[in-house]
């Protein structure tokens, strides 16, 4: 059962690799001048960095998340139910909060989606860590 937690990190994956995609398409009129303006700039000027930030994030709590993944696939005898719970939450915030981060500059409601991206995470580690020093 603890091969489960595979999907979840399968979407996060899909999550990040559209995020280079639109990161790609975002950066095309600066670089190979495709989609530019008629004056030459970039229509995603104001987009651009926010994506790229947002990518940059997908490499830093998420790593937590995919740690504590793979030790359960690798460890089934320590799998719950709960941590697929945690792991779908997990990465349906991580959407949230990418849409908040690209097209919002709301920085409080991020910062609430992020702490419930945090809180499954460390819920998962949380569980694990109880399971593993019984």
């Amino acid at each position: 059962m603890s091969d489960s937690l595979f999907a979840p990190m399968l979407i996060h994956i899909s999550l990040v690799a559209l995020l280079y995609v639109l990161l790609t398409v975002m950066r095309a009129p600066k670089i190979w001048g495709v989609g530019a303006n008629t004056d030459g700039s970039n229509p995603f000027a104001k987009l651009e960095p926010r994506v790229s930030a947002n990518l940059s994030n997908q490499f830093e709590w998420p790593v937590l998340f995919y740690a504590v993944c793979i030790i359960l696939i690798a460890r089934p005898e320590f799998y719950q139910p709960i941590y697929l719970w945690c792991a779908w939450v997990f990465v349906l915030g991580r959407f949230i909060h990418s849409a908040i981060q690209i097209f919002t500059a709301n920085i409080r409601l991020r910062g609430a989606v992020f702490t419930i991206n945090f809180l499954a995470v460390m819920g998962m580690w949380f569980v694990l860590g109880l399971n593993v020093l019984r």
